[in-house]
């Protein structure tokens, strides 16, 4: 094999390397004959040559003329379609016995002389030529008899010889010129034929080249520029009909019937698809690519990257890229890093204990979650609370002692980004969703505005917000129920592997048992002890019955002490335990609307996807916000089961104290506090930000009273801003009034709370809930309910009451809001006396216009005027006794204005 294999290689690279044409003679009887290897020509093909002096094109012998012509014999080599058509390399194996071959079969010819002078190969289109000689008076009539003498030839020999190894070429009488070129043009099944002539019908046409093969098609010549030959293409069914008839007819002078003119015909082969066809159709075709293009990149998305994307989500629920989690890296930290690390001497205590011993409010709380996670999930759980009351922290606790994996997607994060692109590049970042092009909303902008320019319409390549990230959460819904299943099925391997270890055991000591009380028998060991005539088959003379262990000294049966049946069900039952704890735990944060946005959107996406998983039972799903309304979103999700609703408020004072003094026994630092410094702690109340911020700068070396009279100071500059606005432009850009603020202001200073409708029905509000709603959401002001309606108004935390109390106790302030709310209503009691006074005048003048009868006096107001009139009077009184006090007022407080600060 080796050698053969070299022997190949050695005649291939000869034949290559050969740089000089090579040619060889045959003898056929007493003949010579020249063949050429080259496979192109570089001298003139159709010089004649005679048996004795070939340098004339005729020779006159006995008033015979010698004439020369061409064969072509097809499908002698392969033929070649492309440069990397390997197969013309086994063509050359065989080349010198095939052109034996032909030749020893066409030398039997004699008609009119025929005599072949050389065969010359051309392996580009497969076939031979094959150049001839023969003496006749009349060419035509000699050619026709000499072409049906080969015929039979090559009929009675099954056919010329192929490279395969059987016969199935045949051999054509060249009526043109042969043309053997080495260029960078192959076979094709279009040939192109150009005229230097007259056009040539179709119908002639057709004739002349159907011989050759079945034609598909056949275009009529077009309009071409000046000087460039007209020409047509023929398309024939199979290659090789298309190569025998580029080679017979190249160079044929056509002379039609009519006698028009002869013309010449030069025939090329045509790519099946021209450079640049494709492009050209597609930018001719808008209409038809485009939604083309949109629905295979559609379908690339789905196939390749939607499975990329899926399994990225997975990696991060399950911490496939978290080095932490690698084996590598827990042996280095437990074997080095740990040994070189210092060691301290502090102990912390757990966060569970430190949470059950300050926040007592929260064991509801935290009853209620692990309710929920202990099974399928039905709703989904949503926990409010004031900002900074514990939510995190308390679920924080509650995932780490339960130790499953939870996704935590943040939509304050969502929120605080400034286009839709970000919006899906924080969402994809925290859900683990890659890769993610956010580039392509802008290249899909400009195709859509193209594709309008080109068709009229958009191609639809660009997508909404609310789609895309629908798409980014589809996914991610995917990826958890693998998540699930992979989790899932891993707890099964290790529940059958327990059970199948404890059934093991179970079983060695049920064998025990039975033997420590003697009635155990293992058949086994009568083979080795050779005990009775059955020893052999293991079977013994007296084998051990049920009722031989009646008689064995025993207080109870040995099956008694095992349970064998119970097995499969607590197998049963660890599984279906298993199958709630391996479904993940989705958690969405600040579930909210930020003041002043409007990407209501964004939750509407978010409440959908939530219902979603929860209603299939995908993962449990925790929604925290830090107001109760934002749980409408969820409810109109999710409107055929209620939510489980989780409400957190600020701790008591006593709780407060106790996390006050863990915290600062945590960090160290002994702090005893006096009774003095309790009622300034007091006035942060219970809310977890102002107490970790006291603790914090009572770390720092700061005094009790001076931190949180700090924390106080820092409130009102804040108020100050938020609720007012620092000029007349930025209060503009608020929800709410200034007066509207400072009324609710001054009536917390005083109180813990105030009735919700008291406020709402009087000036400055009247009756109009949107200012009061966007103060809870600026966190301002909280709104209680009672039996799910709006019921007391309190401080949004409860510094803010001491912060309430500071703004109104500052005179200036307090002037200058006093001042713009009394000129408010000042406003409003002028309005309503104009409004009276009209009023009067138009009852007074009905009342001049109108006489009664001398018989109606003193018979009452027959046409209600005067109760109507007695109301406005008493109306424009009290409005007018209003306007006085006000205005009264307003002037002491310009004085206080005009003092200044003390």
């Amino acid at each position: 094999m080796r050698r053969c294999l070299f022997l190949f290689s050695m005649i291939t690279r000869t034949r290559l390397c050969q740089a000089a044409p090579q040619r060889l003679r045959y003898r056929f009887r007493d003949n010579s004959i020249l063949v050429h290897r080259q496979s192109y020509s570089d001298a003139p093909i159709n010089k004649a040559q005679g048996p004795a002096d070939l340098s004339a094109k005729t020779t006159v012998v006995n008033h015979c003329q010698w004439h020369e012509g061409w064969l072509f014999a097809d499908s002698v080599f392969p033929i070649q379609i492309a440069k990397w058509d390997f197969r013309h390399y086994i063509g050359l194996l065989r080349e010198e016995s095939l052109l034996e071959i032909i030749g020893h079969r066409l030398e039997h010819i004699q008609t009119q002389g025929f005599k072949i002078t050389s065969l010359e190969p051309y392996k580009k289109d497969g076939g031979v030529f094959i150049r001839f000689i023969y003496k006749t008076s009349d060419p035509e009539n000699a050619l026709k008899s000499i072409e049906h003498e080969l015929s039979e030839a090559v009929v009675k020999h099954g056919g010329l010889p192929s490279w395969l190894g059987f016969n199935k070429g045949n051999i054509w009488m060249v009526k043109g010129t042969p043309w053997r070129e080495d260029l960078d043009r192959y076979a094709s099944p279009i040939v192109s034929v150009a005229f230097d002539g007259p056009d040539i019908q179709e119908q002639s046409l057709y004739e002349l080249f159907r011989p050759f093969g079945r034609i598909q098609r056949l275009t009529v010549p077009g309009p071409v520029p000046v000087g460039t030959p007209r020409s047509t293409t023929i398309t024939f069914s199979r290659l090789h009909s298309a190569t025998i008839a580029r080679n017979v007819l190249h160079g044929f002078c056509y002379t039609p019937v009519e006698g028009s003119g002869k013309t010449l015909l030069r025939t090329a082969y045509q790519r099946p698809v021209q450079a640049h066809a494709i492009r050209d159709w597609m930018s001719s075709h808008p209409k038809i690519t485009l939604p083309l293009l949109v629905f295979l990149l559609g379908t690339l998305t789905y196939t390749v990257f939607d499975p990329i994307r899926s399994l990225m989500v997975q990696g991060k629920m399950l911490d496939w890229f978290d080095y932490r989690e690698f084996r590598l890296y827990k042996w280095l930290r437990t074997n080095a890093f740990d040994l070189l690390a210092p060691a301290s001497n502090h102990t912390p205590v757990p966060v569970g204990l430190a949470n059950s011993v300050v926040w007592r409010e929260r064991k509801e709380a935290v009853s209620a979650i692990k309710t929920y996670l202990s099974d399928f999930p039905t709703t989904i759980e949503f926990i409010h609370g004031p900002q900074g009351s514990g939510k995190t922290r308390l679920l924080e606790t509650v995932l780490k002692d339960s130790g499953r994996k939870a996704m935590i997607i943040d939509c304050r994060a969502l929120q605080n980004t400034t286009s839709d692109s970000q919006i899906v590049a924080s969402l994809a970042a925290q859900t683990g969703y890659w890769p993610v092009f956010t580039f392509l909303n802008s290249v899909n902008n400009l195709i859509d505005l193209a594709s309008v320019g080109l068709i009229g319409q958009k191609v639809g390549l660009n997508s909404s917000l609310d789609d895309q990230l629908r798409q980014i959460l589809a996914i991610v819904g995917t990826a958890l129920k693998g998540v699930n299943s992979s989790h899932l099925n891993a707890t099964k391997r290790q529940i059958h592997k327990r059970e199948r270890e404890r059934s093991e055991k179970e079983n060695q000591e049920y064998i025990w048992a039975k033997i420590e009380r003697g009635v155990w028998h293992d058949g086994r060991l009568d083979c080795v002890a050779g005990n009775g005539i059955m020893s052999e088959l293991g079977v013994g003379d007296e084998p051990m019955l049920v009722s031989d262990e009646s008689s064995a000294p025993s207080s109870g049966s040995v099956e008694e002490k095992f349970s064998f049946g119970e097995t499969p069900k607590r197998q049963s039952s660890q599984e279906e335990m298993e199958a709630v704890r391996s479904l993940p735990i989705v958690v969405i944060r600040n579930y909210a609307v930020k003041v002043g946005s409007n990407r209501v959107e964004l939750l509407n996406v978010l409440a959908q996807w939530a219902a979603i998983l929860a209603e299939n039972q995908v993962a449990h799903v925790i929604v925290m916000s830090d107001n109760r309304e934002n749980a409408k979103y969820l409810a109109k999700a999710l409107p055929s089961k209620p939510l489980s609703l989780i409400a957190l408020s600020d701790a008591d004072s006593r709780s407060s104290i106790s996390f006050v003094r863990q915290k600062l026994r945590d960090a160290d630092i002994d702090v005893d506090l006096t009774s003095n410094q309790i009622v300034y702690v007091e006035r942060l109340g219970g809310r977890s930000s102002d107490l970790e911020s006291l603790v914090h700068q009572i770390r720092n070396g700061q005094p009790v009273e001076d931190a949180v009279e700090n924390i106080i100071s820092r409130g009102v500059a804040e108020l100050r801003k938020s609720a007012f606005g620092d000029d007349v432009d930025d209060a503009k850009s608020l929800l709410w009034t200034r007066e509207q603020a400072w009324t609710v202001l001054k009536l917390l200073s005083g109180r813990n709370e105030v009735p919700y409708h008291d406020v709402l029905v009087e000036f400055p509000f009247k009756g109009d809930e949107t200012p009061l709603r966007s103060m809870e959401h600026a966190e301002l002001i909280s709104i209680g309910t009672h039996e799910g309606r709006p019921s007391m108004i309190r401080p949004g935390k409860p510094v803010l009451k001491w912060v309430f109390q500071r703004l109104v106790n500052d005179p200036i302030f307090r002037a200058t809001q006093e001042i713009s709310l009394n000129e408010k209503v000042i406003a409003a009691a002028e309005k309503t006396v104009k409004s009276c006074e009209e009023e009067l005048i138009t009852i007074s003048s009905i009342a001049s216009r109108t006489r009664l009868p001398w018989w109606q006096f003193g018979c009452g107001d027959i046409h209600g005027t005067s109760v109507r009139s007695k109301h406005l009077a008493e109306k424009l009184a009290s409005s007018a006794k209003k306007i006085a006090v006000l205005e009264k007022k307003n002037l002491e407080l310009k004085r206080v204005l005009a003092k200044g600060d003390p």
